[in-house]
């Protein structure tokens, strides 16, 4: 039987059931009512669950909306159970015909992050594997979606990475009046073939972070572990809130370590707190050094 494991995000209303292997491929599935299963019979058996609102399948997951009769620590277990069985018994999540054949719309879903000002927009399919930031529209060369993005009035920056995109907006609206819209421009774009990044344009706007790993080897030791500990225990951190972390520098003689914050980090009220009480601690005691200090030369 296919091991299924749960896993919260950051939008308490869905929970993400996860397969060890991929269940489909090249494909988003989104389902808001049991008439939409027809290609699928596990969404179909799910929607006889009175709290499921929404179904999304995508990659190695099922992620379930719930509606607010329940909570998810009362039901989780039960439906991973049930979709295991389902599974096991030799049922079809999605009717290898309709995969092949159909395109299927993707799913995009708004969740928030530490900083007020920034929301980040997950989307069900890959994006970049390069973390790129757009600080203004002249700046999205290599984005013809965010340079649609910063059309929108109320946007003032644009952080992409993996599979979301966050949003920093000006305080002349607030999220209640634009998070619709800005969710359905960005699955209308991508639905509709628009180009979220152009690869070839990539390499030219991140060329300097490329040169700092090209150089790894020549830094010095203490700025080689730095750089080791963001990447591993740092980075998947801020990337769940929307943000990412980049080495700048370190200083022997000051000790002090600088970091780039990109995302919604940038910005963030409690970037000042974290970067102190977290990411400055981790790396005293990581590196058995009480005298190291971490600066953000954005923050």
């Amino acid at each position: 039987m296919s091991k299924i494991s749960t896993k919260e995000t950051q939008n308490p209303s869905i929970l993400k059931f996860e397969f060890e292997d991929f269940i489909i491929k090249n494909e988003s599935f989104e389902f808001k009512n049991i008439d939409e299963t027809k290609n699928s019979p596990l969404a179909q058996q799910l929607f006889y669950l009175p709290f499921v609102k929404t179904v999304y399948i995508s990659g190695n997951f099922i992620a379930i909306e719930k509606f607010s009769i329940v909570e998810w620590e009362d039901v989780k277990d039960a439906v991973a159970e049930q979709i295991e069985t389902f599974v096991a018994s030799g049922g079809i999540i999605i009717t290898p015909e309709e995969n092949t054949t159909k395109k299927q719309p993707i799913t995009v879903y708004g969740e928030s992050t530490p900083n007020p000002a920034a929301l980040k927009f997950v989307v069900s399919r890959m994006l970049t594997k390069t973390a790129i930031e757009f600080k203004n529209i002249d700046q999205t060369v290599a984005s013809p979606l965010a340079k649609e993005l910063f059309k929108f009035p109320y946007v003032k920056e644009v952080f992409m990475d993996e599979n979301y995109i966050s949003i920093t907006k000006y305080e002349v609206n607030s999220w209640d009046e634009i998070t619709l819209e800005l969710r359905t421009f960005i699955k209308q774009y991508i639905e509709n073939g628009g180009t979220v990044l152009d690869e070839n344009l990539i390499a030219a706007s991140v060329e300097e972070e490329a040169i700092k790993t090209e150089n790894f080897d020549k830094l010095d030791v203490t700025s080689q572990q730095i750089i080791n500990i963001l990447e591993e225990y740092v980075k998947p951190a801020v990337q769940a809130d929307g943000g990412n972390i980049a080495f700048e520098s370190y200083d022997e003689t000051t000790k002090t370590a600088k970091v780039i914050l990109q995302g919604a980090c940038s910005g963030c009220p409690s970037s000042t707190f974290t970067l102190k009480s977290g990411i400055e601690n981790m790396l005293k005691s990581m590196l058995n050094d009480d005298s190291i200090k971490v600066e953000a030369v954005n923050a």
